[in-house]
């Protein structure tokens, strides 16, 4: 069981969406917060209703050396952190060849770099201790691709292989250090506003309380893999299908559609 009150706890992409509730529900449990992200008057926001106890830092987790800045300064003026949620993301929702290289650039730096860099600044610490949870927000598109999520999908599998090789690389070391990666669909948090679902009842859009509370029941229990909703669990043994007839099953849920109408935050 990994420990949350009394726990420091650091969530990039803190300023809003599933970062910011999973620091409102972290500080409700006892834990203190560092809250990471490029926008500083979300963090102002953040830390009016936190309180004491809260951290805000800016940081553009594009850049490696800011990550290793924001490491340094963290472990000598607050501490060890016990909790690490690499939640922070960012999407383009465009065609591949309509995609800037920029963009494609920035979307696997934020989405499947920072992750590995900002474990490997923190880790040392939680090696030391022998104690600590690394967490991944990862998501459905990096287990199932589809349109218009190339890039984005592609830095998602990036950032699910990071978590299965750190898992096995600290259970091979013998550590007690944890990892766990969260896996959600679509989550109504505005990146992803425009996208639509076939079957609701099926595949529905996720409330992010839903995604918060469970992350965090995930972290104590120390759950290796979050995967919501349960019908995402079923790709795996899916691909063992023919492609063409797993190429229909995609279009049949409406997956390969979902992104059609996507309009994203500022759209």
């Amino acid at each position: 069981m990994t420990q949350i009150r009394g726990s420091l706890a650091l969530v990039t992409g803190a300023a809003s969406g599933i970062g910011r509730g999973l620091c409102l529900a972290l500080a409700d449990q006892g834990a203190q917060i560092i809250g990471v992200d490029r926008d500083q008057a979300g963090l102002d926001e953040l830390g009016k209703e936190l309180g004491e106890g809260f951290h805000g830092r800016v940081c553009d987790l594009s850049d490696v050396s800011a990550i290793e800045q924001l490491a340094a300064e963290v472990l000598e003026t607050i501490g060890p952190v016990d909790i690490l949620i690499n939640n922070a993301g960012i999407v383009g929702g465009q065609h591949l060849e309509q995609s800037d290289p920029a963009s494609i650039e920035r979307t696997f730096r934020v989405n499947a770099l920072a992750p590995i860099h900002l474990s490997r600044v923190f880790l040392p610490a939680m090696l030391e201790r022998d104690h600590g949870h690394v967490v991944t927000i990862a998501s459905a598109a990096g287990i199932v691709g589809t349109a218009r999520l190339v890039d984005y999908s592609a830095s998602k599998w990036a950032a699910m292989g990071f978590d299965d090789a750190l898992r096995l690389e600290l259970k091979h070391r013998g550590s007690r250090v944890r990892t766990t990666v969260v896996c959600p669909f679509y989550v109504d948090t505005g990146m992803f506003a425009g996208v639509k679902t076939r079957w609701r009842w099926l595949l529905p859009i996720l409330k992010p309380e839903q995604v918060v509370r469970r992350t965090l029941k995930a972290i104590q229990r120390n759950r290796s893999r979050l995967i919501m909703p349960w019908l995402v669990y079923t790709a795996w043994p899916a691909r063992l299908l023919p492609v063409p007839v797993f190429d229909a099953l995609m279009r049949l849920l409406g997956i390969t559609r979902s992104m059609d109408e996507f309009r994203g935050r500022g759209r």
